[in-house]
């Protein structure tokens, strides 16, 4: 067949019949990218190319080993992605000098449609097994590939997509391995070895290309120019700063480039992989077009199926075949037996970012609203005071009727603060700095005087009337002496931190954040929420409290104080 913008794809076909059968469970991520290739197959713009995805499957089963020497069987989830990945193409007019004729010429090009692939899959479905094959295949195969790049958290995990390579290079079964691993590295003679492990990863000395192993950071990988790049466990609490979109500043100079990236649910907050999940839901959900984009995101759609095995090919496609329904059985007993493993066992084996089970908001309660406008309405104000050169946050919360509540926020850091972050932080509070809700004020502490004047003037700019002001005492002296000459002590409600006082309150902005009735569009709430856990003490009143001194909660707090005010004088509102 080769080309054809009319057929369905082999190995997604396959697929597609047995998720109609109910062979096959599938979540909702799932769902739609079934629909976005159904798209590209009814679109006369894309070309499916059988030959692409034979080669690779033959390639991979006849030259590859396993790790213990076995034979490689590709798994139906390898063709179905590979598939996705390497068998889609278009077609480009491009402007192309000819030195021939000395004139520009329009020449039409056929390009590789997919540029970026994202996998995100329970622990032990193989993910690692199947970044290796794609690597081998652009080393041997693909002539025009120089440079390709392996990276991860760790050396350690980089080097483990390597293994399957050098086991395949190490016992040569293919006749195409055994052509390139013949000789040795050191010969000079015509037996030479054509493909080898080097200090750096693998080279393709017939080629003059190169898989290399790097770490996992912006310095060590942006710019390289790389036309082949797998990131593992990219959602991984240590990944700090965007390394996918580094290493694409680079390889976008390349034709048809490949990035794919791989990893299981991430178990932490507000890091960059949150950031290109939610992304990654736009585009599945179509609210903007990229077609060059391919995703695979498998998870559970909710914690309750964790109670039905039936449902558990939803998380781990491979179950039954890369890891045993009996370890998924023994790792849910443990959830049950062991709580405080429970938020790795979701996350990694079910794919469910369920950071709430420690964290006091859930991922789903975090997710941004629509942007909101409450400019000339009236509101509770609740205040979370610094001491030194921490945050001073204010919260407004604005009934809006029939339940729901808006929020907005500003807070306020000392320019000292700031320059003491890492690179990472630092470019996280500059998200807050340019959408206005933090405020970076000159020298080492916050001046009080000066954060009253700036609060003062945003109230009047937005025209925001406060009936209600919520506060902690603590710090709260020269701040609500200047408030109360100006604005009198009306609606001034003092809200102690502590368990025994922060329980109720606390509880009823959480269940006003699960049912989505607080409409907020403030990247810093999201991220004060995404940082927010419950302390309970010995009588089960909670808290709210945070893990580590660099993931600020102090606009949840202040939310708090203001919905206290708020409830204090509810008939000032009416």
């Amino acid at each position: 067949m080769v080309l054809s913008n009319t057929a369905v794809p082999i190995e997604y076909g396959k697929f597609r019949e047995q998720v109609i059968r109910g062979e096959i469970p599938v979540n909702s991520e799932i769902s739609m990218q079934m629909n976005r290739i159904d798209f590209l197959i009814e679109s006369p713009d894309y070309y499916y190319d059988d030959e692409a995805i034979r080669g690779y499957v033959q390639f991979c089963e006849n030259e590859l080993t396993l790790a213990d020497g076995g034979d490689l069987h590709l798994l139906p989830t390898f063709k179905l992605w590979a598939e996705d990945l390497l068998a889609w193409f278009y077609f480009v007019d491009e402007k192309v000098w000819n030195p021939r004729l000395k004139r520009y010429e329009i020449i039409t090009k056929k390009k590789r449609l997919v540029n970026k692939q994202y996998l995100i899959v329970a622990r032990g479905a193989a993910k690692s097994m199947y970044a290796s094959t794609i690597q081998a295949y652009f080393l041997t195969i693909d002539t025009s590939t120089t440079h390709q790049i392996v990276t991860a958290p760790t050396m350690k995990q980089a080097n483990e997509t390597m293994s399957p390579i050098r086991t395949a290079i190490s016992r040569a079964r293919g006749p195409l391995f055994e052509f390139l691993s013949e000789g040795s590295i050191h010969s000079n003679t015509w037996s030479k070895v054509k493909l080898a492990s080097t200090k750096e990863g693998i080279q393709n000395f017939l080629t003059n290309s190169k898989i290399e192993v790097r770490t996992m950071s912006i310095d060590k990988l942006q710019g390289l120019g790389s036309k082949v790049n797998s990131v593992d466990e990219w959602l991984s609490g240590r990944v700090k700063e965007d390394v996918i979109g580094a290493l694409e500043q680079g390889a976008s100079k390349v034709d048809d480039y490949v990035i794919l990236a791989t990893s299981s649910e991430g178990t932490t907050r507000n890091g960059v992989g949150d950031t290109i999940k939610l992304e990654l839901q736009d585009i599945l959900r179509g609210d903007y077009f990229d077609p060059h984009t391919s995703i695979w995101h498998y998870r559970l759609d909710d914690t309750t199926e964790v109670a039905y095995p039936e449902m558990w090919l939803k998380a781990n496609p491979n179950l039954g075949a890369t890891v045993s329904y009996e370890t998924y059985e023994k790792e849910v007993n443990r959830m049950e037996a062991v709580p405080s493993e429970r938020n790795d066992i979701l996350a990694k084996r079910f794919g469910i970012p369920v950071e709430g089970a420690s964290y006091f908001f859930t991922y789903e309660d975090t997710l941004l609203h629509r942007p909101q406008n409450f400019e000339n309405m009236v509101c509770a104000m609740g205040a979370d005071l610094s001491q030194g050169d921490d945050f001073t946050a204010f919260t407004f919360l604005f009934p809006l009727g029939n339940g729901y509540f808006g929020v907005k926020t500003r807070s306020y850091v000392s320019e000292l603060k700031v320059r003491k972050l890492d690179a990472a932080m630092r470019q996280k509070y500059q998200e807050f700095i340019d959408e206005g809700s933090l405020i970076v004020m000159d020298g080492a502490v916050l001046d009080m005087v000066e954060v009253y004047r700036d609060l003062d003037d945003h109230l009047l700019e937005k025209q925001y009337t406060v009936m209600a002001f919520g506060y902690d005492p603590y710090n709260a002296k020269e701040l609500l002496e200047q408030w109360t000459r100006e604005h009198g002590d009306y609606g001034l409600t003092v809200v102690r931190q502590g368990a025994r006082t922060e329980s109720v309150p606390l509880g009823e902005i959480g269940n006003l954040a699960a049912e989505r009735l607080l409409l907020f569009d403030e990247e810093l709430m999201k991220f004060a929420m995404g940082n927010s856990i419950a302390v309970e003490d010995t009588n089960g009143n909670r808290k709210l409290s945070k893990k580590r001194d660099s993931e600020k909660i102090d606009n949840v707090a202040a939310l708090l104080d203001a919905w206290v005010a708020y409830k204090r004088f509810q008939e000032a509102f009416e």
